[in-house]
């Protein structure tokens, strides 16, 4: 999973819990509505300026949608990492 994926849905997800459409996010963020769809989709990622101006325009901190991003990947490299954890504990104990 890719980190544009996980922001461009934290980013929908907040969007839709406040009842915006694309279009009213997009004129209040002034991010052209395009461009917004792409990364919402996770197709795109944003500038540290352009997220900056999406946060602001959903009223929310950009360190908490950056920590809801790092929890949601830490959620799918545990479904990987732990075959991968059992396997170095193997091998530093054979050694």
């Amino acid at each position: 999973m890719l980190f544009r994926e996980v922001l461009g849905s934290q980013l929908r997800v907040r969007r839709a819990e406040q009842g915006l459409t694309l279009r009213q996010l997009s004129a209040r963020s002034n991010v052209a509505l395009g461009y917004l769809s792409e990364i919402e989709r996770g197709r795109k990622e944003p500038s540290s300026e352009l997220f900056a101006a999406i946060c602001r325009a959903l009223e929310i901190p950009a360190s908490r949608i950056v920590l809801q991003c790092a929890e949601a990947l830490a959620v799918e490299e545990n479904k990987v990492l732990p075959i991968q954890r059992s396997q170095t504990t193997k091998s530093s104990k054979a050694a």
